[in-house]
């Protein structure tokens, strides 16, 4: 599958992928949204080409207007897949929506082009001081990461998703705007964003929210809100 473009009308907007073979690696150029929806087939195109690849996949998700949980599901458990076959997945670029998600949940790390990526020219099995495979010195480390952010993206993801619904039904919001919004307010009020998610279900059911931060909600909302009505 040298080149590819495939769309999925099941999202808010259609996921797009590119896929082109650029020496030993590919390049996988991807756009639109990766819900629930798209995450499988974004799986699908991600495995094949790292099967057929020989060092591993480069992606662009300069595209991408939004990402949730189950995307970020699908890089982490490609990438250790990659790692378990002694290739690589990295990131060349983001969208602003994915950068917020890899940096609100600390994963950003794990795709940069350094971590990982052998030197060009270096094959994998050559570096001399380093594990079998040729996977990186800190290989074992970065599983442990990856395994602990799969497992806490994975636990949280319901009430996220469940938050991302009572802001869609309370303040009419698109799904991707209740994604902002959790986030700024996650990053204004320095909450984790699973804790804000569970604090916003459980004030549904007559919990309160801390004053700042439903006056940071509030904010976030209107801003949102005023956004579109411009």
């Amino acid at each position: 599958m040298p080149e590819q473009a495939t769309s999925l009308p099941g999202s808010t907007r259609p996921l797009e992928l590119g896929v082109h073979a650029v020496g030993d690696r590919w390049l996988i150029v991807v756009g639109g949204d990766i819900d629930v929806h798209a995450a499988p087939l974004l799986h699908g195109t991600l495995r094949e080409a790292l099967g057929r690849t020989r060092d591993g996949i480069e992606l662009d998700l300069s595209k991408v207007e939004f990402c949730d949980c189950s995307g970020l599901n699908t890089l982490l458990r490609m990438r250790q897949q990659a790692l378990d076959s002694g290739k690589t997945i990295s990131v060349r670029a983001v969208s602003t929506a994915v950068g917020r998600l890899l940096d609100v949940t600390h994963t950003r790390p794990l795709f940069m082009s350094t971590d990982g990526v052998l030197p060009a020219g270096e094959e994998a099995g050559d570096a001399q001081d380093g594990p079998p495979g040729g996977l990186p010195v800190d290989a074992a480390q970065d599983l442990f990461l990856e395994v602990v952010q799969l497992r806490r993206a994975m636990e949280t993801r319901p009430a996220i998703d469940m938050a991302r619904g009572v802001l869609m039904a309370s303040f009419a919001l698109t799904p991707e705007d209740a994604w902002s919004v959790l986030v700024e307010v996650s990053q204004r009020s320095n909450t984790k964003l699973h804790r804000l998610a569970q604090d916003l279900v459980d004030s549904v059911m007559g919990g309160a929210l801390p004053p700042d931060v439903r006056q940071l909600l509030s904010a976030a909302v209107a801003g949102r809100t005023a956004g579109h009505s411009a």
